[in-house]
């Protein structure tokens, strides 16, 4: 057997459909203005070698959804998301366009979303040319004179790449058919420290509860959103008290377990935003935290005697408040 094909080989397991992911499409001469008044990222000069995180909040700041976004073209935006949360957000949105030229659509079946870990994301990334710096984004023209795109999503010892082109069209380098099983992208996804806001925690939290400041999905210096002076006030006026840890877990965790305190057993003290198994079978998970449960104490899932939660390290530092 060849390098390369033991390579491909073994990265059959880290190449998977991401049916949990769907796709909001902006197009239009108005799209990246449009989208610009509506994120918390700057969209107008995003650059076409480049992705972003970027989050739609409420008027009180908090996140509706949040977006790996990224443009196709100058006038043709795409906005992958939780495919739970996408049809109230796009319809949300859809109110705001009013006479801009922009047409919002859900485009989830037009396009194949593939989460690409391990050797799989080295092997593509490779042969793409994908640089190594997060958000990275390079397109791949295809024969039918369209174009398929890889993103460098944030990643803590596993590399994550996102595939996405038309639907039906190959991976390059002859990387296996995708899997079904969303296990090692889920685990991955957790490791990176980065959890994306669907269904289970909409409207629940402002970007830097999930630390997105931190990890570039926030521009302080960008124009007027929604929520944008909740924001910037949660930033530059005191202490941010609530923050994103990643945590070990004794038991199953789920998105929207509650997270308590050992010395507060009527109040919780978070809120589970990812969790997934290892592939050693423990779980981990991220939870947006009051800082100060973090201190001391035990911290347990669920309820004031459920399952201990084990503090670890996150793979970036935290942008520090102002």
């Amino acid at each position: 057997m060849t390098k390369k094909a033991a390579m491909i080989i073994r990265a059959m397991s880290d190449t998977t459909f991401l049916p949990q992911w769907g796709l909001i499409r902006a197009e239009g001469a108005d799209a990246a203005k449009f989208l610009h008044g509506q994120l918390t990222n700057d969209v107008v000069l995003l650059g076409q070698s480049e992705a972003r995180l970027a989050s739609f909040c409420s008027p009180q700041g908090r996140v509706l959804a949040s977006f790996v976004l990224f443009k196709r073209s100058g006038t043709d935006m795409l906005l992958a998301c939780p495919r739970d949360v996408l049809p109230t957000v796009l319809k949300r949105l859809q109110m705001f366009v009013m006479r801009a030229q922009c047409k919002l659509s859900d485009a989830s079946e037009a396009f194949d979303l593939i989460g690409l870990t391990g050797e799989a994301a080295t092997a593509v990334a490779a042969v793409l040319r994908l640089p190594a710096a997060t958000w990275a984004k390079v397109d791949a023209p295809l024969s039918n004179d369209q174009a398929a795109h890889a993103v460098r999503l944030p990643a803590d010892t596993v590399p994550r790449v996102l595939w996405c082109a038309p639907a039906g069209t190959a991976l390059p380098a002859g990387l296996p058919v995708p899997q079904t099983d969303t296990a090692t992208w889920n685990w991955a996804e957790v490791q990176s420290g980065v959890a994306l806001v669907g269904l289970a925690t909409t409207g629940l939290l402002v970007p830097q509860m999930l630390n997105h400041e931190s990890v570039g999905g926030v521009n302080f210096k960008k124009g007027c959103y929604p929520g944008q002076e909740v924001v910037a006030r949660s930033q530059f006026r005191g202490i941010l008290k609530r923050r994103t840890y990643r945590l070990a877990a004794d038991a199953t965790c789920s998105v929207g377990q509650p997270v308590f305190h050992s010395g507060d057993a009527e109040q919780d003290c978070g809120t589970v935003v990812a969790a997934a198994p290892g592939p050693d079978g423990r779980w981990q998970a991220l939870a947006s935290l009051q800082v100060q449960a973090t201190q001391g104490g035990s911290l347990h899932l669920g309820t004031a005697d459920g399952p201990t939660l084990h503090l670890l390290t996150l793979p970036y530092a935290l942008l520090q408040d102002i």
